[in-house]
């Protein structure tokens, strides 16, 4: 006999969509009507227990890393209430999904909208969290003008070497001793480990970065500074970070540990590349924060596209499967993933200094629009009602077996 799958009904239960199909047991109605009766109990019981986790999860990590949660704006500005109630209970650490990105709190020549960062800033100072800024330099989200003068014509390297310095003095130094730690430069090489020839590269040079860490050291000298980037995994690549981390540090220039972003897919990334990249980590003495963690579980449009947030792709059925739900076989996947990726974790806890969500719930991902936009994707540990899912509780048994 078949039934329907409980981790299914418990999911509905709480409130992400699933597809259930049910086969009845031949032709007896008593029967029928028992296994209903046994599997609606039994899920109600699930899902009432379930509902109360016997720890959170910056409870279960605690004294191992810290753990972050990307906020948007309707979360800390008060208007998304059961965002910001998720964060206050689980994380201990924040990050902005895009208040602090150049393009928005500095988006003409001499004018600063801080009004939305002040607002993250104050979540943070009034709920304890150890507060992330995110990002001072990058290639993207980067108004065109900081790169070129009043005729339009671009900038020489003195020029833009003064607006990198005003920039980071005047954003670090409004949150001196507030803002914790900043991820002073974003993205700056390619898979290769070769440095991307960004405007930043090609006007001022390769030294854009040392600049970049120099002048957020003087704004801040306390402040945790970083290198950020994608596809850590790739071993060129990593090796390009970590050489940007060991020139800085040669020069005697601060540089507390390195990013690593782990948009990873689910299916394609591969557990013993990742344990090497935290090996590869330890091995030469640098501490690494996972800034940006999700799984992808949807089709991916392109081979080979890391996380450049340029490409956009046409959305078709195809591309966008689970709409309405997610199967189970793909929950259950997608759980296991995450399970084996916090063991990772814990395995390298003297390493990792924090761990970091992109994002509170699935509705909130930035990967149900990219690289196609609208798809409905399911890569964190909250479903859309912000109940805990699956992941969650394979992510928090581990941890709590650990303590």
């Amino acid at each position: 006999m078949r039934t329907i799958s409980l981790q299914n009904l418990l999911l509905n239960f709480l409130g992400e969509k699933t597809s259930i199909k049910i086969k009845y047991p031949g032709k007896s109605l008593g029967k029928v009507i028992l296994t209903i009766f046994l599997l609606v109990f039994v899920t109600a019981n699930s899902s009432f227990t379930q509902q109360k986790p016997l720890l959170t999860l910056k409870q279960a990590f605690k004294g191992d890393f810290l753990m972050g949660a990307a906020m948007n704006m309707f979360q800390f500005s008060g208007r998304d209430t059961l965002g910001a109630e998720i964060v206050k209970e689980q994380f201990n650490s924040i990050s902005p999904e895009n208040v602090l990105k150049w393009e928005r709190v500095h988006p003409e020549p001499g004018k600063y909208n801080f009004g939305p960062s002040d607002q993250y800033v104050e979540f943070g100072m009034n709920n304890n969290m150890f507060i992330i800024g995110h990002n001072l330099v990058w290639h993207h989200q980067t108004p065109r003008w900081v790169f070129e003068d009043k005729d339009g014509k671009p900038l020489d390297r003195a020029e833009l070497l003064k607006r990198m310095h005003d920039h980071i003095q005047t954003v670090v130094g409004r949150y001196k001793g507030k803002i914790k730690g900043w991820d002073v430069v974003n993205e700056a090489l390619n898979d290769n480990g070769t440095l991307r020839h960004s405007e930043w590269f090609k006007i001022i040079g390769p030294d854009f970065i040392e600049k970049a860490f120099q002048y957020a050291h003087e704004a801040d000298p306390k402040a945790e500074l970083y290198y950020n980037d994608y596809s850590m995994g790739n071993k060129l690549k990593r090796e390009g970070a970590i050489k940007i981390y060991k020139d800085l540090r040669a020069k005697g220039i601060p540089i507390t540990a390195i990013g690593a972003q782990m948009h990873l897919k689910l299916g394609l990334f591969d557990s013993l590349n990742i344990d090497s990249m935290f090996a590869d980590f330890k091995n030469n003495g640098i501490k690494v924060m996972v800034t940006e963690l999700d799984i992808d579980v949807l089709p991916m449009p392109s081979r080979n596209m890391g996380a450049n947030v340029g490409l956009n792709f046409q959305r078709t059925s195809k591309l966008n499967p689970y709409k309405n739900a997610l199967p189970d076989s793909v929950n259950q996947k997608l759980a296991d993933a995450y399970q084996t990726l916090f063991k990772i974790f814990l395995k390298y806890k003297d390493e990792i200094k924090r761990v970091t969500f992109w994002g509170v719930r699935n509705g909130d991902s930035w990967l149900n629009n990219w690289p196609v936009f609208g798809r409905t994707n399911y890569p964190l540990l909250f479903n859309r009602n912000g109940k805990p899912n699956l992941s969650f509780y394979k992510v928090i048994k581990d941890a709590a077996a650990n303590k």
